[in-house]
């Protein structure tokens, strides 16, 4: 039966974002206010489906950044994407470039200033994106890093990459971790979305600063403790 409700939920996770993502295209189109309005309804929309048809529940814990931050999160499913793009009121994200391409997401990626970066292309790649945003000064907002580079299961131990301590440094930015749990109720590649309640905790801000090995280490630190701490309170036993 869970099993039934996590696919049904799918099956309305995409039937919606096409529903909401193109009959807001107008609005979108129009300004990239719009284009956030329509962002925030739609994971607004997908909370709301999650809770009834899953029992999953969302909560956002900590002081949400309203000025100009880089975030560094951890990422384990699109769920802490939405809760990221509904809790924060400017953000962007920096995404793998072939997303550019993706149905509805490429467009309203462009449409926020989301700057794409090309995998293995490194220093280019960074020194691309990096101007992208400073150049992006009339929407200045929340720019947000997986510093582990991709979804990780619950436990799991990926390391943290140096990218985004590069990142930190070209920036100048004051850094505000990010904690979550999420993984516990929807992880990577799983059919099953488990009930729960999943959340994402803004932690106390990195200023601006440190050694980009030195950021790394720090971080990892910061954000692996309090995401364990979550997920134990969730009752995955790490």
């Amino acid at each position: 039966m869970l099993l039934i409700r996590s696919q049904f939920a799918n099956m309305l996770m995409y039937l919606i974002l096409a529903i909401i993502g193109f009959g807001g295209l107008p609005i979108a189109l129009l300004s990239r206010d719009g284009a956030y309005w329509v962002v925030k309804r739609y994971c607004a929309t997908m909370f709301w489906v999650f809770r009834v048809i899953c029992g999953i529940h969302v909560e956002c814990r900590g002081r949400i950044p309203q000025e100009q931050v880089l975030i560094c999160s951890k990422h384990m499913s699109f769920l802490d994407i939405l809760m990221l793009s509904y809790y924060l009121p400017r953000v962007k994200f920096v995404m793998k470039r072939e997303l550019v391409w993706a149905p509805v997401i490429g467009i309203y990626g462009w449409r926020l200033g989301c700057p794409p970066v090309a995998r293995g292309k490194k220093g280019a790649a960074i020194e691309k994106m990096v101007k992208e945003l400073e150049d992006d000064t009339t929407y200045a907002g929340q720019t947000v890093i997986f510093p582990q580079g991709t979804r990780v299961l619950p436990g799991a131990t990926n390391p943290y990459r140096v990218g985004a301590g590069v990142i930190y440094s070209r920036m100048g930015q004051t850094c505000v971790p990010v904690a979550t749990n999420v993984g516990v109720f929807w992880a990577r590649k799983s059919p099953i979305r488990k009930p729960g309640l999943a959340v994402i905790e803004f932690l106390e801000p990195v200023e601006a600063g440190l050694e980009v090995r030195e950021f790394v280490d720090k971080i990892e630190v910061i954000i692996e403790k309090k995401s364990n701490e979550l997920m134990r309170e969730a009752g995955f036993d790490i």
